[in-house]
């Protein structure tokens, strides 16, 4: 910097005045070569000049923010992103490709079954969520026991998804002290959906006090044909017994009860399986659906619960939808899963089998189960037989180190499964 004084104050300038002006001009100079060159208080020069060429080169591949500028164009600080998807994506990064598979895999424990059994499974092979099923008669404290000796067997900072299917009527896995006796969802269609938001939130807080986070329910199916002969749903009483409307009505108004006791819920069997008469539990007959489409009410209805609802998990039906695609089941369905419920309906959430070990799925290569719902889009393949879990875990790391396209679908299904648990409290 120079300064400068008009020729005839020069000339005028006592010498004492000129030497204090010299005086005060060093001392400007100073000034400003101090800012000019002053470093960052830990000597690194970079935290105040963008950063250090190494810096600036790890930086670049990752996205700009779309706030990086001002206004007026000038440069300015991006916001860092916390968001859960965010720091999802960073824990997935820096696992390991079996580390990611062990995300999407969901292994049973079965009443009667003491929780080091799969003790391997969590440690070893890195198995995010467990199924607790079968015919739990021990109350709140002999569920609670197992839940937390799971959750111990887990890494620090990605604790487990713990789920079971407490419906109510003939399907509620977990009973005895501490558990109420829930009516079948025909009952509770009969409620106002503001009492079945608060029953919702009482089943919920049982299931809270035993360490289940997820609850694999409600059943959001809309029975089409008569109900006797539609063995899945209305021969028993699983469905709230309305209209398309009326079910996605009440099937919100159970979920945002659960969710008030803090726990999360699964609603299913997308697109619906009010429209077959086999049960894909036990059989592979009957399960074509020859009559839902996509434009229909019951699926419209689905679509609307899920948006306003916001589930944590989507379960897929393992029926097979002919005016959809009728090449595969819904849960290995890309038109269904991605196409549809992701892309038009706007589902972002986790997307989650029915038991892969299910009848319907028979003439399926068990080690390819969990590869055809990746492929489709989905995220967690919920598994109801324990010899099933090996060859399903297999499968998906030989795909995924064989096919790198594979193996990126694996990554955003892992993010989408920790977003997910960071949301819960579980992981971060």
């Amino acid at each position: 910097m120079r300064m400068s004084f008009p020729r005839s104050a020069r000339k005028a300038l006592p010498a004492p005045l000129a030497a204090i002006c010299a005086i005060v001009m060093c001392l400007v100079l100073a000034g400003c070569g101090a800012i000019g060159t002053q470093s960052a208080p830990n000597g690194d020069d970079s935290n105040l000049s963008g950063g250090s060429p190494s810096a600036a080169s790890s930086s670049a591949a990752l996205p700009s923010p779309a706030d990086s500028s001002s206004p007026d164009g000038s440069s300015s600080p991006a916001a860092t992103d916390d968001s859960p998807q965010s720091r999802a994506r960073a824990m997935v990064a820096s696992m390991s490709l079996e580390e990611r598979i062990g995300q999407l895999v969901m292994v049973p424990l079965f009443a009667g079954t003491d929780a080091s059994q799969i003790e391997p499974l969590i440690r070893d092979d890195h198995v995010g969520s467990v199924l607790v099923l079968g015919k739990w008669k021990t109350g709140v404290a002999g569920v609670s026991q197992a839940t937390k000796a799971l959750q111990s067997y887990a890494p620090a900072g990605n604790g487990l998804i713990i789920a079971t299917d407490q419906e109510g009527g003939s399907v509620q896995h977990l009973t005895g002290e501490g558990f109420s006796t829930m009516p079948s969802a025909v009952r509770r269609g009969k409620m106002s959906t503001d009492a079945l938001r608060n029953s919702a939130a009482t089943w919920g807080g049982e299931l809270a006090s035993a360490g289940v986070n997820v609850d694999l329910a409600p059943v959001l199916d809309t029975v089409r044909v008569a109900r006797k002969s539609n063995a899945p749903i209305g021969a028993l009483n699983r469905d709230f017994g309305l209209d398309a409307a009326g079910n996605a009505d009440h099937g919100v108004a159970f979920v945002q009860g659960m969710r008030d006791a803090g726990v999360q819920s699964a609603v299913k069997h997308y697109p619906g399986l009010g429209g077959v008469t086999g049960n894909t539990d036990f059989t592979a007959e009957g399960i074509t659906d020859r009559t839902t489409a996509l434009g229909d009410k019951a699926v419209a209805a689905f679509d609307d619960a899920i948006r306003q609802a916001q589930p944590a998990m989507v379960m897929m039906s393992l029926a097979t939808y002919a005016n959809i695609d009728g090449s595969a089941p819904a849960a290995f369905s890309k038109a269904i899963v991605t196409d549809h419920l992701r892309g038009k309906a706007g589902y972002q959430g986790v997307v989650i089998s029915d038991s892969l070990s299910a009848e319907a799925l028979g003439g399926i290569a068990t080690d390819q189960l969990g590869v055809r719902l990746v492929e489709a889009g989905g995220d967690l393949a919920c598994i109801g037989a324990s010899d099933y879990v090996r060859p399903i875990i297999d499968g998906l790391v030989a795909r995924a180190k064989s096919d790198a396209a594979f193996a990126d679908l694996v990554a955003d299904a892992a993010v989408r499964v920790v977003t997910l648990k960071i949301g819960m409290g579980l992981a971060g």
